[in-house]
């Protein structure tokens, strides 16, 4: 089976989130949308408030044969994608400083769990100015 997660805050989810996961189910058999919970942010929504409105969101999805799961977790990416058994981490690119942050991210992943790897999607060109931290 090829599970992959997708990481993020999703505080909120937005619309080049979603494009990620919609271009992403044909790529694996399952992903898990892995709602962050970092005590060092301020977010606006509670883990379990933001892995409701995405599961709300998800059937609207087209997944084709995808099972899409929503869960929160806290600690290291890896770590997590690890004790998933993941084969993969999804992570949506929006521009080049997108890129240098996700490359020592990869990197470090990559470090911690030689066996999983980092599939970066390109955002939408429509998707590529959106940030959550900008709402």
């Amino acid at each position: 089976m090829r599970r992959a997660i997708f990481p993020g805050s999703f505080d909120p989810l937005t619309m080049g989130h979603l494009d990620i996961i919609e271009r992403s189910v044909d790529l694996f058999d399952e992903i898990i949308i892995a709602v962050l919970n970092n005590p060092e942010k301020n977010p606006m929504f509670s883990p379990e408030e933001r892995c409701r409105m995405i599961e709300e969101i998800l059937p609207g999805v087209k997944s084709g044969d995808c099972c899409l799961r929503v869960a929160s977790f806290s600690g290291l990416t890896a770590d997590y994608a690890r004790k998933k058994n993941a084969t993969a981490i999804v992570r949506g690119i929006r521009a080049i400083s997108d890129y240098e942050y996700e490359l020592r991210m990869a990197l470090m992943n990559r470090r911690l769990e030689p066996e999983i790897e980092t599939v970066f999607l390109m955002a939408a060109e429509e998707y590529s100015y959106v940030s959550s931290n900008l709402m």
